[in-house]
């Protein structure tokens, strides 16, 4: 049954890559090629068409070259332009309409129409001035102007491919008799033993069992340094080994792994709505319907000037090209497409488009303590000698005695012996004192490392101002014996990670105000407060009352975010403007999280802070520079400087339209370069 589980799993995350690649940068990729095929074509026949246009034979004394039929020869080369290159915009100006969302496909089929329609009745009778040249040129800049955008886009749009990639295909399975047999990933079950050989990638989401080696990261989390590994920790499918060969047991498989799940949620915010992205689409409607308007008043205008109906429709189709507003369908999309693609390389994966744009309002950052600023783990602060023994060796006796005890306690004291390289004895006759520490023989002596309460029931609580102050400082204070005389004393507390002294710094400098919820004494939050220089803590807050501290803050009118674990943290993330789960590993998918950040480090909370910032100022720059464009461009194409002798054709609007949209995606890409600053951390 596990074996059809596994396959399936893998099959479904088979099909997700095919489905992305319909309809992500496979379906982007395919229509880069249409355009790209028909502007090939489009080019070829028109030097034909401009050499055989009157206007152009006659400004280039090439009256020589007319012949019997010549126009006839003209208009059919410039049908299968307006026909074949055209065909795409021609299409959507029918999708639109049925739509009833008109929009840049409309404009422009409605240009190259009016010039083709216009010139045709010229060919058969009608008295007037043939654009041809200007209906195929036009139609060569728009082909060439869609496939440059269709390729920014694929830029964005492979990230999901590239996500993929970096699972292997096959796996060299393990048997029961220790053969290694080399097989297809999607035949990996739970539970099943693979060789992961240096250089090689991890197959799938799983245990190292056996071997000790480094793990290159950073396409998945972005974690730029080698993880050591070794038996009992966990490795995500897709991570590159080291140099060291390690057997790795199967803990997930298809759409359980990491790396699936990440392509769910980054696909997940690529398709979200976008506040942003909803008033372009309206301004790209609103300027469609003006140019319609103003192309139709525009020919009307100048008809009623005096001017000929030739050059009304030429003013008339300029209006409607230059202002076609395809940068401004492009200016938000691409942005996002590129924030969610650079966010994801980073470890921060955004569920919620739509709070990832409201984290650039953040007023206020609240942080859960335990796991989040601090590591959950307990090491020594300080030692404190209260007898002639000096404090390296009351701490490596005390740590020899606590190495045999699994208490976070016990494990703290020998972590604080190791960060000071101090060597540990061995150890006899060791017993717990259940509730209250430890005792065993160390060196011939008898050594016990027991809690204040322990030696208050016996009467032997030494008094002594250091260790008062250490428990007023929040600070867990155990006593060493040595044959059953107090002679030191070890101050413990949950390690402050070095990481958020920086985050704290950093936001504080942007201007958000920082907070900390904590179950713990009021004791130990003052003491994590003032280490970080927090401007507010909250100490002895239940689970269930974080969410009610959450709404509290908000009732002073501030937009807040919440970092936390995302496992007791759930309801305060829910409850928060903006919830943040830090450090889930690879356990990627929670639910009650906006945005998910990879890695245990609380500087990622600013890089989405930063990044947040960066992707709206280049929103706003490229709606700025798409309707600016436009709102300039509609009087010019209308010929207002004529009399100035300025005048526009319509390949030329062409040209600095598709010249916008191409600044608008520069502009976009642009991101990566401001995203070295966001994602500093």
């Amino acid at each position: 049954m596990g074996h059809e589980k596994g396959h399936g799993s893998h099959e479904e995350m088979g099909h997700e890559k095919g489905h992305e690649k319909g309809h992500g940068a496979g379906h982007h990729e395919m229509m880069a090629r249409d355009f790209r095929k028909r502007f090939v074509v489009s080019m070829l026949l028109t030097p034909p068409v401009v050499l055989l246009s009157p206007l152009v034979r006659t400004l280039l004394h090439l009256e020589f070259m007319s012949f019997y039929g010549d126009m006839y020869v003209l208009f059919a080369l410039s049908t299968v332009v307006y026909l074949y290159g055209g065909y795409p915009f021609l299409t959507g100006l029918v999708d639109e309409v049925r739509k009833r969302q008109l929009g840049m496909m409309t404009l422009i089929a409605v240009a190259i129409s009016v010039a083709y329609l216009y010139s045709a009745a010229v060919v058969f009778g009608l008295e007037g001035t043939m654009f041809f040249w200007e209906l195929v040129t036009l139609i060569d800049i728009m082909l060439l102007g869609h496939w440059i955008e269709m390729r920014s886009v694929m830029g964005a749009s492979r990230a999901l491919e590239e996500l993929v990639k970096l699972m292997p295909t096959t796996a060299h399975l393990v048997r029961d008799g220790g053969e290694v047999v080399e097989v297809d990933v999607t035949e990996l079950e739970r539970g099943d033993r693979v060789l992961v050989k240096p250089g090689e990638r991890v197959p799938s989401d799983g245990v190292v069992v056996k071997g000790r080696t480094s793990m290159n990261e950073s396409m998945i989390t972005g974690e730029s340094r080698p993880v050591e590994k070794s038996p009992g920790d966990e490795v995500i499918g897709g991570a590159i080994n080291g140099d060291g060969s390690i057997e790795v047991e199967i803990r997930k498989v298809g759409s359980e792994t990491y790396l699936a799940q990440v392509i769910d949620l980054v696909r997940e915010a690529q398709e979200s709505r976008s506040r942003t992205q909803d008033i372009a689409n309206r301004a790209a409607f609103v300027l469609t319907v003006i140019a319609l308007v103003v192309g139709s008043v525009t020919l009307s205008g100048w008809l009623a000037l005096g001017q000929p109906l030739e050059f009304g429709i030429e003013r008339a189709v300029t209006v409607m090209v230059i202002t076609c507003p395809h940068a401004l369908g492009l200016a938000v999309p691409l942005v996002v497409s590129m924030s969610t693609t650079i966010s994801a390389k980073n470890g921060l994966l955004v569920r919620d488009r739509t709070a990832f744009e409201r984290a650039r309002e953040l007023q206020a950052i609240v942080f859960d303590k335990t796991g989040t600023l601090t590591e959950g783990q307990f090491s020594v602060m300080e030692v404190v000698p209260l007898s002639s023994i000096d404090s390296e060796e009351l701490l490596t006796i005390a740590a020899s005695l606590e190495s045999q005890s699994e208490h976070p306690i016990a494990q703290g004291v020998v972590r604080g012996a190791k960060e000071r390289g101090l060597e540990l004895r061995p150890v006899s006759d060791f017993r717990a004192i259940p509730g209250r520490g430890a005792v065993g023989r160390v060196g011939g002596r008898e050594v016990a490392v027991v809690s204040p309460g322990y030696l208050r029931e016996k009467g032997v609580l030494p008094e002594d101002d250091r260790t008062a102050a250490l428990v007023e400082k929040g600070h867990t204070v155990v006593y060493v014996l040595v044959d059953d005389s107090p002679v030191g004393a070890l101050a413990l507390a949950d390690v402050i990670r070095p990481e958020s002294r920086e985050a704290i710094a950093k936001l504080r400098s942007m201007g958000v105000r920082t907070m900390m919820l904590t179950g713990d004494n009021r004791y130990v939050a003052k003491w994590v407060a003032d280490e970080l220089g927090l401007d507010e803590y909250f100490a002895e807050v239940l689970p269930h009352e974080k969410s009610e501290k959450i709404r509290e803050i908000q009732s002073r009118g501030l937009t807040v975010a919440m970092v936390g674990d995302g496992v007791n943290d759930a309801p305060a993330l829910a409850q928060a403007d903006i919830g943040i789960a830090i450090g889930a590993g690879t356990d990627v998918a929670v639910e009650t999280a906006d945005i998910v950040l990879v890695r245990d480090d609380p500087r990622d909370a600013v890089a989405i802070l930063g990044l947040a910032r960066a992707t709206y100022r280049k929103m706003v720059q490229n709606l700025v520079w798409a309707t600016g464009y436009n709102a300039a461009a509609i009087p010019l194409a209308a010929g207002v400087l004529y009399s100035a002798g300025i005048l526009l054709s319509p390949a030329i609007g062409a040209v600095l339209m598709s010249l916008s949209t191409v600044i608008v995606a520069i502009n976009a890409r642009l991101l990566r370069v401001e995203k070295e600053g966001a994602t500093a951390a």
